[in-house]
């Protein structure tokens, strides 16, 4: 009997088994790895793409344009998330990698809430991060020493801001760090600091600063008024085929491009009235009827 009973207990067993292998190999997996600016857009349109298609899972994971690049050149991953253009980033060959601009994004200034500063140009934002101005007074706030937080080397918002920005001036050695949430949480709780973000990771524990008058908005983007900007580009290395096309062609559509886009604080591709190059050059975009 109770040899019987094993061979029972055994032969479910095996059933269970084999049952899920099948449910597990009917699932599809595609990986997206880079950018962290883009990657609430990426992780949420993943979720709501496996929702309508409940065998397929995105998995999205941050470290960085560098990383993304790398990544997507090596052929590692199926999708690289990068805040810049692969001709931007040294030892990535672009010939090989197919772009896909699915966003533009915002970099903004942020400080401590504590700073009381509201508006910085263009080239005062350039001496703070060069280290020429040290004092929140030097440019109208208080006596408080400036505190500066950078992003990490190889980080896209970073590279992005310091394009719009620093035009080619070296800045000035400081605290670095690899995650947006983490500088936020640093400006929050550090006196007199400032540093930068995409903007869908602002939030009300720190302050934005205008640049040269202009207010970091998504309208202001779409026209160019705010300067400081970069596309979101998901990379293939070479066209894309099933579930990754059938993604890429899923973040393109109406109900993501102007619900999800729109929600997470990126600019839809469509909404843009100008278009910038690898070269950092800008020009108006020429709409149908113009």
């Amino acid at each position: 009997m109770k040899k019987r009973l094993v061979a029972i207990f055994t032969l479910l067993f095996t059933a269970i088994l084999v049952l899920t292998g099948c449910k597990s190999n009917d699932q599809q997996t595609i990986t997206a790895v880079g950018s962290s600016a883009a990657q609430p857009l990426v992780e949420l349109a993943g979720e709501e793409f496996s929702k309508n298609n409940p065998n397929e899972y995105i998995n999205v994971q941050g470290g960085g344009t560098g990383t993304g690049l790398s990544q997507i050149q090596q052929g590692a991953v199926d999708i690289g998330n990068s805040d810049l253009y692969a001709e931007q980033k040294k030892n990535i060959d672009a010939k090989k990698l197919v772009d896909h601009r699915i966003a533009a994004v915002g970099m903004v200034p942020i400080v401590n809430k504590n700073v009381k500063v509201k508006s910085l140009t263009i080239k005062q934002l350039r001496q703070i991060f060069s280290g020429q101005i040290t004092n929140w007074k030097q440019v109208g706030g208080q006596d408080l020493p400036i505190t500066i937080i950078n992003r990490a080397n190889g980080s896209g918002t970073r590279s992005a801001f310091e394009d719009d920005v620093m035009e080619g001036t070296p800045s000035v050695s400081s605290q670095e760090q690899d995650s947006s949430g983490m500088v936020r949480q640093i400006v929050y709780n550090t006196q007199g600091s400032i540093s930068y973000l995409a903007m869908p990771y602002m939030n009300n524990t720190v302050k934005s600063i205008n640049v040269d008058g202009v207010k970091p908005t998504m309208k202001n983007i779409e026209t160019n008024k705010w300067k400081i900007w970069s596309y979101e580009h998901l990379y293939t290395k070479g066209e894309p085929k099933g579930m990754t096309k059938r993604f890429l062609d899923y973040i393109m559509t109406d109900h993501v491009q102007n619900k999800v886009v729109k929600q997470l604080g990126y600019v839809p591709i469509k909404d843009m009235q100008y278009q910038k190059d690898y070269k950092g050059n800008v020009t108006p975009i020429s709409k149908e009827g113009d």
